[in-house]
């Protein structure tokens, strides 16, 4: 009997994820210059982790127990709502706090201290489709490299 460690739908899965928090720390440290340990864990930013799990989670489901099994279609169906919310209601809430952020450092600007936070909202929250995409061309990449090795 084998460990968690032997089952190619988990390894494809967890490195679609690791491979993709890895990558957006870099992308992220390109742009800003700056090394940002929470990118590593942080949800956001380019590509999609939470798609490349899920794809790599589909893509190595369907190679391992074929189109028609319920393991794909199940993770199939996961990953289409993982995807769907990534890119509307978490999006939408990055949006929304990326604008409040603004609107308390325009009021600390005007000299209105009750009207601010010490602390930011989290902005990095949803993707746009472009990362959503990369995330899960990333995902399906990794299954079919981990499916064709190890199978």
């Amino acid at each position: 009997m084998g460990t968690l460690f032997d089952n190619v739908i988990f390894l494809s899965a967890a490195t679609g994820w690791l491979v993709a928090q890895i990558l957006k720390t870099l992308i992220h440290m390109l742009f800003t210059k700056r090394f940002i340990a929470e990118r590593l864990i942080g949800s956001g930013g380019m590509p999609s982790s939470h798609s490349a799990t899920v794809c790599a989670l589909a893509t190595a489901a369907c190679y391992t127990h074929g189109a028609d099994s319920f393991e794909f279609a199940i993770s199939l169906i996961l990953a289409l709502i993982v995807m769907y919310d990534a890119m509307g209601v978490r999006r939408e809430t990055g949006i929304q706090s990326k604008l409040i952020n603004e609107m308390l450092e325009a009021f600390a600007d005007m000299g209105r201290p009750e009207l601010t936070t010490d602390e930011k909202l989290k902005e990095f929250v949803g993707h746009t489709p472009l990362q959503v995409l990369c995330g899960a061309i990333l995902g399906i990449l990794i299954a079919l490299g981990y499916c064709s090795i190890l199978l």
